[in-house]
Parts: C-alpha cells; sequence; structure tokens
C-alpha cells in the first residue's frame, strides 16, 4: 500500500502531461497529415520556408509546387506548412 500511494503522484502526473501536451500533438498531427493528403493540382500552399506556391502535380510522396510562372520545384509532403487562404 505504502507503494501506491509514492507512486501515485507520478501516475497522476504522467496523465496530465498526456492530457496537455501529447494528446493535442497528436491530434494537430493527424489534422495536418489529413489537410495534405487532400490537396490537390491548383491549391495554394505555404511552405515551412513561407513560401507561397501552387500545387502543380501531386505524387506519392511529393508535390511539384509553381513558385511563379518560370519557376517549378518538387518539395517533400512535409514541407507543407498549411493551405493558404487568400484573405483578399
Amino acid at each position: 500500500m505504502e507503494i501506491i500511494s509514492q507512486l501515485l503522484p507520478f501516475i497522476i502526473l504522467i496523465a496530465i502531461m498526456y492530457f496537455i501536451i501529447i494528446r493535442p500533438q497528436q491530434k494537430a498531427a493527424k489534422t495536418h497529415q489529413e489537410m495534405v493528403a487532400s490537396l490537390k493540382k491548383g491549391d495554394k500552399i505555404v511552405t515551412i520556408g513561407g513560401i507561397i506556391s501552387t500545387v502543380y502535380k501531386v505524387e506519392e510522396q511529393f508535390f511539384t509546387v509553381k513558385i511563379n510562372d518560370d519557376v517549378i520545384v518538387k518539395i517533400t509532403k512535409d514541407a507543407v506548412a498549411r493551405k493558404y487562404e487568400d484573405e483578399a
């Protein structure tokens, strides 16, 4: 019984850390993964480097994106930060 009373604060601390830190991170990662999976040709995105570009071609592990009329580059799907929503 004494061991349980000594371990109880640690168990409570681990449970609190799970619900405050780990669970929200998992939900955010799942939401981001679903957003990346739903991207299609013509969608505007923002990369983790802050570059706004348009999806030109969707591949299994990469996106080919068009930065302007002359520049087309290939990026990994991990490099997508978010979908760009025009405020105008």
